[in-house]
């Protein structure tokens, strides 16, 4: 039976400009079996191109349409549902701003032509640009953000995300942001299940270091889900989370082990 895989990328497959142990073979491995691979990012200050740049160099061959990020998702649900003539105020990187003028959506800073305002990872986010997000949504402007991440995992820790630019909206206007189109939100998943990968989710694996997005995402939309130990959660935390991924391994590279072997002997790899 083919499968598909879904891999987070901080976190999971490398860390800054590490590639994680075990990450190459494992891939070589499902790609050889005939099973279908996606690379799935909330991260927003990159763009598609660089990432596939940047696995290419980690020694992982990869196309084009292999990667999705959050950008491309905000991008795609704009060209879906807004006019030509709505302008959006975007709180984000230049890769977000050029995904979405892309689709030939124009960005605007003033808070009276602003139809939506959209909240990417800025690691230039001022009070300024807060209040000018703010002033839009006061006016009627429907908030939609990237992805919910409040950190970024590094090589010798962890950085504020997105999370942290929504929170300071959700602060300033008293209103949980409910439009998120990265992961966990189910209509990224049916994109790649059923527009890339063109299989039903009970045949994908969502494998990720994240619990509140990696692993929601996959629960929610009926895929099954792997947590690997590489990245953010610990052990620890899948304790005290209501969202439990249905297999927890140390790295990718247990992935073949854990998953693929024992499957394929008629076992249940989370019966110990």
């Amino acid at each position: 039976m083919q499968r598909g895989f879904i891999f987070d990328l901080d976190g999971t497959i490398y860390i800054e400009n590490q590639l994680i142990p075990g990450v190459f073979e494992t891939v070589q491995q499902l790609i050889q079996r005939g099973d279908k691979v996606i690379y799935f990012t909330n991260k927003s200050i990159e763009s598609i191109a660089t990432y596939v740049q940047k696995l290419r160099a980690l020694g992982i061959e990869v196309k084009n349409n292999q990667v999705v990020n959050s950008n491309y998702l905000v991008a795609r649900y704009l060209e879906k549902n807004i006019s030509l003539q709505a302008k959006v105020m975007v709180i984000g990187e230049n890769p977000l701003i050029e995904e979405i003028e892309k689709k030939g959506i124009k960005c605007t800073w003033d808070p009276l032509e602003t139809s939506y305002v959209i909240i990417g990872w800025d690691r230039e986010f001022t009070y300024e640009k807060l209040n000018l997000a703010f002033q839009a949504w006061k006016k009627g402007a429907t908030i939609i953000a990237t992805n919910p991440d409040r950190t970024c995992p590094v090589e010798n820790g962890e950085i504020p995300d997105c999370g942290a630019m929504i929170g300071a909206l959700e602060g300033a206007t008293g209103e949980k942001i409910e439009l998120i189109l990265g992961k966990p939100s189910v209509q990224a998943a049916q994109f790649i299940t059923q527009e890339l990968m063109q299989l039903p989710p009970e045949q994908c694996y969502m494998v990720g270091d994240r619990i509140e997005t990696d692993i929601k995402m996959g629960i929610e939309s009926g895929m099954h889900t792997v947590l690997v130990l590489t990245g953010i959660t610990t052990k620890k935390m899948i304790n005290q989370s209501q969202y439990h991924p249905e297999f927890v391994v140390d790295s990718v590279r247990d992935i073949i082990d854990t998953i693929i072997n024992l499957n394929s002997k008629g076992k249940d790899p989370r019966k110990k």
